[in-house]
């Protein structure tokens, strides 16, 4: 059952999803894929159509069929290896025959990066609306980190499909083995593939899903683009946009300087390494290591932020954001942090998304403690 027209939060046009990109590059913490292609994709299908269609968690039917989906591999290879354009609908429409029945709404895996926007075509040409929500109210490197597996519910049935027309639909008996074998066929087709995965009936996206997560990003895309247009400090009108949403409270600088060192390579299906960024006038170091996104930032050898708190490298001079694969010697950036959705800094999702799941030994504390945000 698709959702009431009238339970629509928004339309998204040309400047809404300019905005989009904008702001799901800044909350994919590096990662999550440089929106630029799906950009294009989208404004090319806006060629066809006024808008794409934004609907509201509550709009949604208990028994609706939602499906989150978005691109699994490492962003080092997606900047090299552009899609067909055509895997989203094609694995949407396998899973409609797995399932028995029609889809009725999408949404992104996760919001951040290009993945904030992967739905968007694919729901289109679908005839059914985008949901206002995700499964990770940022990106992170493994699919079981999102919400759904956080929350006992199940990936499968999922397909994976690629640019060179390749599909598999993955049945696992546990979501970790859906990751790996997952990450296992995107390295084998190239270093990336497109998957649909945790489907959902309408009130389990409700029960669960991160709410108002996309029209946040689109409100923090508006916020740069307005304060640049009107000769206005973007990264003031950045961290005022975060902190009135209802997901990310706290934002603010972590770091200003010059990358002067930076290791990266594509191992296992991820982007992994470390860049090192030099204050300027010798204001101290700061060292961001990063696993497709980045994970922990330490600032003289003490930590100021880490995962699941978003942690962003960003031109000092535009505030467009930086992802992990785009980083250069010589950059000048500011590095931005802001805090994760409550949902996830609750213990069973800090097993799967803090510190600890990637073999870090540093506690989990929350960004505004360490840079006493909470203190005013």
């Amino acid at each position: 059952m698709k959702p009431r027209r009238d339970k629509f939060s928004m339309r998204i046009d040309r400047t809404a999803l300019a905005d989009l990109a904008q702001g799901a590059a800044f909350l994919g913490s590096g990662g999550g894929g440089d929106p630029y292609y799906s950009l294009l994709l989208g404004q090319a299908e806006l060629g066809r159509i006024d808008a794409f269609d934004l609907v509201s968690l509550d709009s949604l039917a208990d028994d609706a069929l939602v499906v989150p989906c978005g691109w699994i591999g490492a962003p080092t290879v997606s900047v090299e290896k552009l899609p067909s354009g055509q895997e989203a609908l094609t694995g949407l429409r396998r899973l409609e025959r797995e399932m028995g029945r029609r889809v009725d709404a999408v949404l992104p895996i996760e919001i951040g990066g290009g993945n904030g926007l992967a739905p968007l075509v694919s729901a289109a040409r679908l005839g059914v609306p985008v949901v206002d929500a995700d499964g990770m109210g940022r990106a992170f490197p493994e699919s079981q980190m999102a919400i759904f597996n956080i929350r006992g519910l199940s990936a499968c049935p999922s397909v994976l499909t690629a640019a060179c027309g390749s599909l598999t639909v993955i049945e696992t008996p546990d979501n970790l083995t859906h990751e790996r074998v997952a990450r296992g066929l995107s390295v084998a087709l190239g270093g990336i593939a497109h998957m649909v995965e945790y489907p959902l009936t309408g009130r389990e996206a409700k029960d669960h899903a991160i709410g108002g997560s996309v029209s946040a990003a689109i409100a923090i895309g508006a916020a740069v683009r307005e304060a640049r247009a009107q000769g206005d400090d973007p990264f003031a009108a950045l961290y005022a946009a975060l902190r009135a949403t209802s997901l990310y409270p706290f934002a603010g600088e972590l770091f200003d300087g010059k990358i002067v060192d930076l290791e990266r390579e594509t191992q296992g299906g991820f982007s992994i390494g470390r860049v090192v960024i030099e204050g300027f006038g010798g204001a101290g170091r700061m060292e961001l290591v990063f696993q497709n996104e980045n994970l922990v930032a330490r600032r003289d050898g003490d930590v100021v932020a880490m995962v699941p708190d978003l942690i962003t490298v960003m031109d000092r001079e535009t505030a467009d954001s930086i992802t992990t694969e785009r980083l250069k010697y010589g950059q000048r950036v500011k590095v931005v942090g802001a805090a994760a959705p409550a949902m996830l800094r609750e213990a069973r999702a800090l097993a799967l998304v803090g510190p600890a799941a990637f073999g870090f030994a540093d506690a989990y504390c929350p960004i505004e403690t360490l840079n006493g945000w909470d203190r005013g």
